[in-house]
Formats: C-alpha cells, structure tokens, sequence
C-alpha cells in the first residue's frame, strides 16, 4: 500500500513526540535515498545544499527551486519530509503562509520559517511573531499534520544574545510553531537553556558536539543543514586533487556501498 501524505505527517509528529531523533538534510534525490537506505526516519531538506547543487554562489533561492527539491525528495523515499523554507520568500506574514502551503503541495509535511531577511536583518520582535502565526494558520488548515518549526537566526546572523532568542522561541511558540530552533547555538549550556525555557520540541543543528550529549540537554532532534552535502563535496575535492596531481585514481569509488543499500 502506498505511503500517503497523511502517513507521512503522522509519522513525523509521532517522531517529535517519542525519543530524540536524527533528521539528516540530503540535497538530491540521490542522497535522499541513500539516506533513506541507511535507515534514517525522516529526512529534511536543506537550502544550503540545494544552492550547492545549483551552482548558486549569492546563496538566493526562489520558492519555485526550492519545492521542486522538496517534490524530488519526497519522491525519491517514504520517508517523511521537512522543507528548509528561509524566511518564506517575501517579508510579510502572507509569505510565510504561502511558502507553507507550497511546501505542502509539493509533499512536506513539516518545514521552517525563520526570522531573517537578506535584505533587511533579523526582523523586527512583533513582525517575526505575526509571521510565525500566519505560518502556523496555514498549517493548520492542511487536511494532514505538519510540524511547523519556528526559527530564531539570532546565533547564525551575528547577534548571540540568548535572552532574545529566548523571548523569540517562546513567542513563535505561543504563536503555533510546533518545533522551535536556533541555529548558531554552540554550546551544551545554551542548548540547555533553551530546551528548560520553552514546551515544545527544539531542533539543534550544532558540529563539533556528540547527539548523545545534545539529545542529554534536551533536544529532540537533530539536523545536518548544508552539513552532509559539505562533507560529500569535500570528498569530491580530495580524491580530484589526487587524480590531478599524483595521478592516484584510488579515491575513484564504485558502488559498492550503494548497492549493499538497496538505494540504487
């Protein structure tokens, strides 16, 4: 039988409401299914990695590109999906709404807003909330659950304050997010601080850390962002420099791995 949207949103809001979890970004199709193959149980896109993937140096994506990676993704596994959204392409809380409703059209049944704008800066405290409320009328109008994340870029855009971020999180909480994250949230301490201070499940996207330790502090889950596409293109770069300057064709992999996945 096949897995349908509803499936797909329940079994995503049953993750949230279980143990932590990890939710990987892939970029592609390709990496979905490897990811998929590898046992993970949802997977979440990424706008870092779909710039990567397009070539897109100035990091600017339109909410066309990004639920036609959303549309790839889902298809490529029956895995649930959440959609990387940015800011909701357009400043105003109509925006946010829409690019949810996108999103969902395309097949995720989760994504984010965040309170950032590359043009103007994290925005203002009231007009953020509104934003995440509208957001959140959006999903709930949807005929299947969809885990709204509400998204605090203090830490990430050069303003490490976490008593705002604090203020924030609780806000868009109150305001309907159903998960709340602050990426650029280093340390254990901070990721604590911010799981005592709000109800909701909070998602932490933070290197360097074990997701043992992370998941102790209270996260409930995980993220990769741009992560696991940095790591595969590095691995590109090391076994091309070899090729091209020791003429070492060893780094060429075959598929192996893959096919002991089933992902292809």
């Amino acid at each position: 039988m096949a897995v349908t949207q509803q499936d797909k949103g329940e079994a995503l809001k049953a993750l949230h409401e279980g143990e932590p979890f990890l939710i990987p970004n892939p970029w592609d199709a390709g990496s979905a299914r490897l990811l998929a193959g590898l046992g993970f149980k949802a997977l979440a896109t990424t706008s870092a990695g779909l710039c990567f993937r397009l070539g897109r140096t100035n990091k600017l994506l339109t909410l066309a590109e990004v639920t036609d990676n959303i549309a790839e993704i889902d298809g490529a596994s029956d895995l649930p999906v959440s959609a990387d959204l940015e800011n909701g392409y357009g400043p105003a809380p109509e925006d946010a709404a829409n690019a949810i409703a996108r999103a969902a059209e395309a097949g995720a049944v989760g994504g984010s807003i965040e309170d950032y704008d590359h043009e103007d800066g994290i925005y203002e405290f009231d007009h953020a909330v509104a934003r995440v409320a509208a957001a959140a009328e959006a999903a709930r109008a949807l005929d299947f659950p969809f885990m709204l994340v509400g998204r605090c870029e203090n830490h990430f855009r050069g303003n490490p304050d976490l008593d705002d971020t604090i203020k924030r999180l609780r806000a868009y909480e109150e305001a309907g997010a159903d998960v709340l994250y602050a990426p650029g949230i280093r340390s254990l301490e901070e990721i604590t601080a911010v799981c005592d201070a709000v109800s909701k499940p909070v998602n932490v996207y933070s290197m360097g850390l074990k997701a043992s330790d992370v998941f102790a502090a209270g996260a409930q889950r995980i993220s990769t962002a741009g992560g696991l596409t940095w790591a595969a293109a590095d691995a590109v770069i090391e076994a091309a420099e070899r090729m091209r300057d020791e003429g070492d064709l060893s780094g060429l992999g075959t598929p192996r791995r893959i096919s002991e996945l089933g992902a292809f």
